[in-house]
């Protein structure tokens, strides 16, 4: 088969009125007695094919009549123009090739989730989930281009590592030869170590956590892009996520346009996403649900999905929530000087009911203040040496956060589940396929 000889579907739109050949999987048929128009789609787009009898043998036609949804055929006909056709275009098919056959597939119009998701191997060439991935190569390369602008590189960490960083009931243990270890919850405590060097460092990789959840907004095994950067302060790190999130909405809303209206996504609410963003601090956020929402949240307990939810029904862009309690963070994250109840720290809260996307603190110098945390966790010090270490060697004032990257997803795309972010998910009932 000659390789230059097919042009994607997209290419073949670009050569009206001449003969093309194309290549692809069936994606809608219709045949009668005379006529059978088939809808071929490839990862560029789809194309009705019309197949009259009268211009292929009995035996062509037979396979023709065959042929069933997702199987894979070379077409080569005229291409014209035609604005009845499901995507402009027409081609007047006058030879064909059967490539790959196909049983009866399994997956119709109406199937429930977890029949989709039973059959995911199946269910990721549809449409829906092939909009969604390219979304998601977009917003995984925006993320390396932002960053990369900003004169960020690019710092890996181990998957395999023997401390924990966001609570030790969410870890994964595994074996490690004779020992045991974690899978990584977060990068965040080997960036600190990458900045002394390298300064602005960040990070595109898998992370994993076995949260008890059977909510629509939680993985196990998920991606989150992170950052950290010497000599960040609060105010700086949560504009570098302001402008971070901005700048993946516009790249979207640049190169995936048909994407979004394949998805029936309301663009006009992506457009929307620009600078600037709101900040208030978590004292403020409770004020806001009293006063609009007439919900009494005790100062000191957390934010739950409901609160977030109702808050950002007060606006129609992403904001940012800082100074939550300290009692209720992480070991690493400090107390404001100017109120010892409150940490130096932040998440960002999307609107239309999807939460929070950013997550970052600035980062605790003092190794006393950070030794205490660790014992009231529970934890011992000393298998946090290497981290200790980062204090009694020149530190700095630094910070980080974030981003989790199918949190993301599914609010641009405007999903009903996060499951539909990730080609495979993996969640506390779901190991396969």
């Amino acid at each position: 088969m000659e390789e230059n000889k097919f042009l994607s579907i997209q290419e073949a739109m670009q050569n009206e009125s001449q003969e093309v050949s194309i290549r692809g999987w069936i994606y809608r048929e219709r045949k009668s007695k005379k006529l059978a128009f088939i809808i071929l789609r490839d990862s560029t787009n789809i194309i009705q094919c019309v197949f009259e009898k009268s211009n292929f043998s009995q035996e062509q036609w037979d396979q023709i009549d065959k042929t069933q949804i997702e199987t894979c055929m070379t077409i080569t006909g005229n291409i014209k123009k035609d604005d009845r056709a499901p995507s402009g275009y027409e081609i007047q098919a006058n030879n064909f090739q059967i490539i790959g056959e196909c049983d009866k597939f399994p997956i119709t119009k109406d199937q429930s989730p977890e029949f989709l998701l039973d059959n995911r191997h199946l269910w990721i060439r549809s449409r829906k989930m092939t909009a969604i991935m390219k979304i998601r190569h977009t917003v995984i390369g925006a993320i390396h281009e932002f960053f990369r602008n900003k004169g960020f590189y690019e710092f890996t960490s181990p998957i395999l590592q023997p401390n924990q960083c966001e609570g030790g009931s969410t870890l994964f243990e595994v074996n490690y030869y004779q020992d045991k270890i974690h899978l990584a919850q977060t990068w965040q405590l080997y960036a600190e170590a990458g900045i002394f060097g390298l300064e602005k460092i960040y990070n595109v990789s898998p992370t994993f956590r076995a949260e008890k959840s059977k909510t629509s907004r939680h993985l196990s095994e998920f991606w989150m892009a992170e950052m950290e950067a010497a000599w960040f302060d609060l105010n700086d790190v949560t504009q570098c996520a302001k402008e971070e999130i901005a700048f993946i909405v516009q790249k979207v809303l640049e190169n995936n346009k048909p994407e979004l209206e394949i998805l029936q996504r309301d663009v006009s609410k992506l457009e929307n996403i620009k600078l600037p963003f709101e900040t208030i601090t978590y004292t403020k956020a409770l004020e806001l649900l009293k006063e609009k929402k007439d919900m009494n949240i005790e100062w000191g307990k957390d934010l739950r999905t409901i609160e977030e939810e109702k808050l950002m029904e007060l606006f129609d862009k992403p904001i940012v929530v800082t100074h939550y309690p300290k009692e209720i963070m992480a070991f690493y994250k400090p107390k404001d000087p100017n109120n010892d109840k409150t940490a130096l720290c932040f998440d960002m809260l999307a609107p239309d009911g999807y939460g929070e996307i950013v997550g970052g603190s600035q980062r605790d110098t003092d190794i006393e203040e950070i030794i205490n945390a660790l014992k009231k966790d529970g934890e011992n010090p000393e298998d946090y040496k290497f981290y200790l270490d980062l204090r009694k060697y020149g530190s700095v004032p630094h910070s980080g956060y974030g981003v989790g990257v199918e949190r993301i997803i599914s609010w641009i795309c405007g999903l009903d589940n996060i499951k539909d972010a990730i080609p495979f998910p993996r969640t506390m009932l779901r190991k396969e396929p």
